[in-house]
């Protein structure tokens, strides 16, 4: 990869595509059409768990499905175009940040977690499927306890780990650690949103129960 002026070409493209994916504001757009902006309301993210509180579990669900896909397509995409090994972290990386700096919805989005599920399951196919389930199972089965979403990404990007260790080859591995390192980016990103709204309004309950649910 990059042995050419071509193929760098190709990578930028795939980087300014998967942002592109990444900025379509889904939650948004759901919640205006029942008449709410999201971004005003309970945690003032653009994400699957604010939509459900503030709009409806169908809602939730259009969010959980669009955002998941947003992740595939930007490594789709990005695969189409001959990206490949370490290199396809990269358009996964911008896919992320268009989540979190929509230029749809002046640069405002959601913590990114449901994105980077979806770029898992790109890049690892049944493996990642497993281990977003695993993920899955962790956030419901810890609603009531802190940063339970938070724990779950831990719980299913370390699985996933574990089994690219056992059934896949070493190049496949080393990109399961990688994306470790992807993930530690997104949930510090979550974390330091969340801590500085937590200290904005620190009253307010509906921030206090979203250190439960993230």
């Amino acid at each position: 990869m990059l042995n050419s002026s071509t193929e760098l070409y190709f990578l930028m493209i795939s980087i300014l595509i998967a942002y592109l994916l990444g900025s379509v504001p889904i939650a948004d757009r759901v919640s205006r059409r029942r008449g709410i902006d999201i971004f005003s309301k309970g945690t003032g993210l653009a994400g699957a768990t604010n939509v459900r509180k503030e709009v409806g579990f169908k809602s939730s669900i259009v969010v959980v499905a669009g955002d998941t896909l947003k992740g595939i397509l930007a490594i789709l995409v990005a695969q189409k175009f001959g990206v490949s090994g370490y290199w396809i972290l990269i358009p996964a990386f911008a896919a992320i940040t268009g989540h979190w700096k929509s230029i749809f919805t002046n640069f405002r989005g959601g913590d990114g977690l449901i994105v980077l599920g979806g770029i898992i399951v790109a890049l690892f196919d049944v493996l990642g499927v497993i281990s977003i389930t695993f993920a899955m199972i962790i956030a419901l089965g810890g609603q009531k306890l802190f940063y339970s979403s938070l724990m779950s990404i831990v719980a299913g990007t370390s699985s996933l780990v574990v089994l690219c260790a056992i059934f896949e080859d070493t190049l496949t591995f080393k990109l399961a650690i990688s994306v470790v390192v992807l993930s530690t980016m997104v949930l510090i990103h979550a974390l330091k949103g969340h801590s500085k709204r937590n200290k904005s309004k620190p009253s307010d309950p509906q921030l206090q129960s979203e250190a439960q649910t993230l």
